[in-house]
């Protein structure tokens, strides 16, 4: 019995300790790349709506997602979902739908505009 109580503990340890990295290593991410900086905030409204909600974002909005950089957008929905606000999302659920508007927004930006 005091082996699966150890068992338990170093389980719990583990996940905690796991936690308390992937945190850090988000808020490292959004420092070192100066990410909350790149967008402003009716951009980050539309980005947050598509992604934890369900909205669409401007062709405006795509620019500023897109110059945002894919590191950054991954690691402020990442660092989202760490607030408890949201723990009763599914972090793959969200993180797979966080993707769509990220690569919509990047054909849309990559695509070549009309002649006029």
């Amino acid at each position: 019995m005091a082996s699966l109580n150890v068992y338990v503990a170093l389980v719990v340890l583990f996940l905690t300790c796991g936690a308390a990295m992937a945190t850090k290593e988000n808020d490292q991410i959004i420092k070192d790349n100066n990410c909350e900086t790149k967008m402003g905030l009716p951009c980050v409204l539309e980005a947050f709506t598509s992604t934890f909600e369900t909205g669409a974002i401007s062709s405006n909005c795509c620019g500023e997602l897109v110059g945002l950089g894919k590191v950054c957008h991954s690691a402020l929905v990442k660092r989202t979902l760490e607030n408890p606000l949201f723990k009763d999302l599914s972090p793959a659920r969200i993180i797979a739908k966080s993707i769509q508007p990220w690569n919509n927004c990047l054909a849309l930006i990559d695509s070549p505009s009309p002649s006029a």
